[in-house]
């Protein structure tokens, strides 16, 4: 399994981050690649959501849902078909982290491990003389990538300003 463990600080108690996070179907603006978020459910354990994401010459369409969540501290979530992954977003208060003019700071990681084996290669519709092992290589530096650049979106609209953003990589995959 590979795992991707991005966090930052955010200058903002977590009740205020955690109804950001919890209302998934914004995240589409963040990403480059995520055309689409369908919502069924709430936003409680058991929703489901259908996320397409499109990139060259494929889309693809996968379904998450979330298996637990915590308010305001943790939101959890797994695929359901075609690849083998799990995650959450998580937040800890930090008020003594915040920086001079900031009143308080609260740690945002976002966690993902997926198992870039267990792609099913039958689950995405290839132009012809495209291998399956070809798109993979191409996609998993992206994974990164991609990943860091929407911490850093949800931030920028979160605090209503535009800073660096300085992320920490807590592990960095063998794969991405």
């Amino acid at each position: 399994m590979d795992r991707l463990d991005v966090s930052t600080l955010v200058h903002l108690p977590p009740e205020e981050i955690y109804e950001f996070l919890v209302d998934f179907p914004r995240y589409a603006k963040y990403s480059e690649y995520l055309d689409r978020i369908r919502r069924y459910g709430d936003g409680q354990p058991e929703t489901e959501y259908d996320l397409t994401f499109a990139w060259w010459k494929l889309s693809y369409t996968a379904r998450s849902k979330v298996t637990a969540v915590d308010p305001p501290e943790r939101i959890d979530w797994t695929l359901v078909k075609d690849l083998d992954a799990s995650g959450y977003w998580e937040i800890t208060p930090e008020p003594d982290s915040a920086p001079k003019g900031e009143q308080t700071a609260s740690r945002v990681r976002f966690y993902v491990e997926f198992d870039p084996t267990s792609a099913s290669a039958g689950a995405i519709d290839l132009p012809a003389l495209t291998s399956f092992e070809w798109v993979v290589d191409k996609v998993k530096p992206k994974i990164r990538a991609e990943a860091e650049g929407i911490v850093r979106r949800i931030v920028r609209d979160l605090e209503g300003t535009h800073r660096e953003v300085p992320l920490t990589i807590h592990e960095t995959p063998e794969s991405v």
